[in-house]
């Protein structure tokens, strides 16, 4: 989402240029190994050869993955995009169309200096909400079916008369202007207040606060390192799902906006700033480690959900039952292809210990997920909210599947399954979401080449 302050950014890169000029011959190495250093062979909280899972996402999962998605039961998400912000006021940075929000403030130096941002973030944040008259009398019949179903999980976005459908292939994941302290203040929240951090630890790289020293990012990882399993895990998905979101918006810039063309497309600096070792001292390297960490957790909640698709009785409904049939079996042929990935992470590590503090910390592990998904209200980006909000949901119901395995396994084989079920909501979420991140493996593969140039 944010990107560094031009002051910051131009020092860094001064900090990188004298760091490498210290240094004898090859010892900064190359602007490729610089990003992906830490991020080759075996990662270090889970037994996973990277090559192998680059390997098996990019040509195994990847393309059918993408036609699934463009199907209609997968391309369409009711969501809620005029809910309140419920933690604080939100100042719109010109985000949201067609709701009554603050206009761009031009009365501060620093106002003015940014209106023709304001005004660019305005047109590439809207989000599309356009339907076709066919399309809308499709998803009252998906409603209605869905309504006819036992549905346990029902988000309350559902029930909502704002939640509208969107399409998501016309509002593709992609830079949209929004940065600045009000989409810095986005992430503070969720990782000051979220991840089991307490006040005296400072991240490193806070554009909110003012320390900027090594030692912070010291203090950072010996106080990480020293948590169980399970809330070191919740840092690194939450990590890991920003990473993501870096590089959609660093793979599908806007290169060019003029009167007869946008051009869109990979933005190597942008890339750079966010995950260049010596540019974010240190920082960059990790989050791409964390973003692998993320793709093997919700691959393994699709290996462990396939009981559950499998069923003669379940339907990925929109009215046109060839089509349908063609769509479920498309999705039972990635799910078996994901479930013979070799090395899955291995879950059973998670809340394995005293029975009863590991249920106190599945529950606060759930709440702190839940807060999160609340703060996505508070974005001020309609587009970016709702792939935030898509985001979230399908992270939330891969960790659903995850905790749910006994569930699984003893649903029965017809009719409704009332100890475990997933709404239309949710398997639209999940599979978006992990598209998302396939997609973020599949990018840093066209970033290394593109790197490799510029030795």
């Amino acid at each position: 989402m944010p990107r560094p302050p031009l002051r910051r950014l131009l020092l860094l890169l001064l900090l990188a240029l004298a760091a490498a000029q210290e240094q004898p011959p090859g010892a900064a190495g190359s602007a490729e190994r610089r990003c992906f250093c830490q991020v080759t062979g075996y990662l270090d909280d889970c037994t996973c050869d990277v090559e192998t899972l680059d390997a098996f996402n990019n040509y195994k999962v990847f393309p059918r993955l993408q036609t699934l998605l463009e199907s209609d039961y997968f391309r369409y998400y009711k969501v809620n995009l005029k809910k309140r912000c419920p933690f604080w006021n939100v100042i719109s940075h010109c985000g949201i169309r067609d709701c009554a929000v603050e206009p761009c403030q031009s009365y501060s130096e620093e106002a003015n200096t940014s209106a023709k941002d304001c005004e660019e973030e305005e047109r590439l944040g809207a989000v599309d909400e356009s339907l076709s008259v066919k399309t809308v009398e499709a998803v009252r019949k998906w409603t209605r079916h869905d309504d006819a179903a036992n549905s346990f999980c029902e988000a309350d976005d559902i029930q909502s008369p704002e939640a509208e459908y969107v399409d998501l292939l016309l509002n593709p994941e992609r830079y949209t202007g929004y940065k600045g302290p009000d989409a810095w203040r986005i992430w503070n929240s969720i990782y000051e207040e979220n991840c089991f951090k307490p006040q005296s630890i400072k991240r490193p790289l806070n554009p909110l606060t003012s320390g900027r020293g090594e030692n912070e990012g010291n203090m950072f990882y010996s106080w990480l390192e020293g948590l169980c399993v399970e809330k070191r895990a919740f840092y690194k998905l939450i990590s890991g799902l920003h990473a993501s979101i870096n590089i959609h918006l660093s793979a599908r810039y806007l290169l060019q906006d003029t009167w007869s063309k946008k051009q869109w497309g990979h933005n190597v600096t942008e890339f750079q700033q966010r995950f260049d070792e010596l540019l974010t001292q240190g920082e960059g390297p990790r989050r791409l480690k964390n973003l692998y960490f993320i793709y093997l957790i919700e691959l393994r909640a699709l290996s462990k959900v396939l009981p559950f698709f499998e069923r003669p009785d379940f339907q990925l409904f929109t009215g046109d039952k060839d089509r349908d049939g063609e769509v479920k079996s498309l999705l039972l042929e990635i799910l078996h292809s994901v479930k013979s990935f070799p090395l899955h992470f291995d879950e059973n590590s998670l809340f394995a210990g005293n029975q009863r503090e590991a249920a106190k910390l599945k529950e606060e592990f759930r709440l702190h997920f839940r807060n999160i998904s609340r703060i996505m209200d508070c974005v001020g980006c309609i587009k970016c909210r709702l792939w935030g909000k898509l985001q979230t949901q399908g992270l939330g119901t891969a960790l659903k599947i995850l905790f749910s395995e006994s569930q699984i396994e003893n649903m029965p084989e017809r009719g409704p399954s009332p100890k475990f079920h997933l709404t239309r909501q949710e398997i639209v979420a999940l599979f978006n979401a992990f598209g998302r991140i396939s997609t973020s493996v599949k990018e840093l593969e066209n970033f290394r080449g593109l790197l490799q140039t510029l030795q």
